[in-house]
Order: C-alpha cells, then structure tokens, then sequence
C-alpha cells in the first residue's frame, strides 16, 4: 500500500483478503499501517475451521466447491478464520474478536 508506516488508527478491510495470495503479507501489510494500539477490521472470505483433533485439510467435496468459486471469480486458495486469528496473533495482536457472518 502507498501509505506510510503507521498512518491510521483504524484499518478497515472488506473483502480484500480472498483476493491475496500470501496472507501473510496481507496481514503485514494491514499492521504496518496501523498505529500502535490501533484496531484493524477485517471482514473476508473463509472457510469453515479445521478440527485440528481430526482433520489436516477440507473435504473433497468442499475442495471441489471452493474450487469452482475460485475460478469464476479468479481467486486464491482461501484459509480460515483460525488461520487469520493464529497470523494475528504471531504479529502480536491482542483483543482478537471474531465473528462467523
């Protein structure tokens, strides 16, 4: 983004984050705009979370489903809210809310 490091105090991204390949830059990206202290947004696409007891991965069926969505709108493999929350959290943000719209 063409802003200067920490330049606002409220990052607001609204399905944004379906579009990046490598969320972790998108991630950085998002913190390196914001103020210290600052709250950032982000409302994107994801799929369902993994139970990590006893799954690696979506189901084929869901795998084709995503894959024909990706497709027609020329997206990248999506992650998850977990994903999105566990990328937040190794950059050191506190206070993570979530929400399953």
């Amino acid at each position: 983004m063409p802003f200067k490091d920490n330049s606002f105090d409220l990052v607001w991204s609204l399905e944004s984050g379906e579009h990046m390949p490598d969320k972790q830059t998108f991630c950085n990206e998002l913190f390196r705009v914001c103020t210290p202290g600052g709250r950032i947004i982000l409302v994107t696409w994801c799929h369902r979370d993994l139970n990590q007891q006893e799954e690696t991965s979506l189901t084929p069926k869901e795998e084709r489903l995503l894959s024909k969505i990706n497709r027609a709108y020329y997206l990248p493999r999506w992650c998850s809210v977990a994903d999105y929350v566990t990328l937040l959290q190794e950059m050191g943000a506190e206070d993570i809310q979530r929400e399953d719209w």
